[in-house]
């Protein structure tokens, strides 16, 4: 079983940038997939980021070229890198992990999840 724990949220202004990561602890971290979802207030929870094991990186369509996933598998983390913040983007960003080797955008594939951290961005 894998444990996750986001930090790296926080209070910036449009157009700033925050870099989160994700701790993983428990199971063999480099054999999952991982994914970054977020939930604004009063929407659905959506994908955001994901990395294969292997390493493939894709990303939804509005977070293209503002947002970076990167995986560390000798310190057991994921990370997200997200450049000119927009006010849209404010959410709270969970990390998630998945036993399926193919790109997964849903969140029913993914078994594991963190508590999340909250992203709020100023205009």
């Amino acid at each position: 079983q894998v444990q996750l724990v986001e930090s790296g949220g926080g209070l910036v202004q449009a157009g700033g940038s925050l870099r989160l990561s994700c701790a993983a602890t428990g199971g063999t971290f480099s054999s999952y997939g991982m994914g970054w979802f977020r939930q604004a207030p009063g929407k659905e929870r959506e994908f955001v980021a994901g990395i294969t094991w292997r390493g493939t990186t894709y990303y939804t369509e509005s977070v293209k070229g503002r947002f970076t996933i990167s995986r560390d598998n000798a310190k057991n983390t994921v990370a997200l890198q997200i450049d000119s913040l927009k006010p849209e983007d404010t959410a709270v960003y969970y990390c998630a992990a998945t036993r399926t080797p193919a790109i997964a955008t849903v969140s029913p594939a993914y078994g594991y999840w963190g508590q999340g951290t909250q992203v709020t961005v100023s205009s």
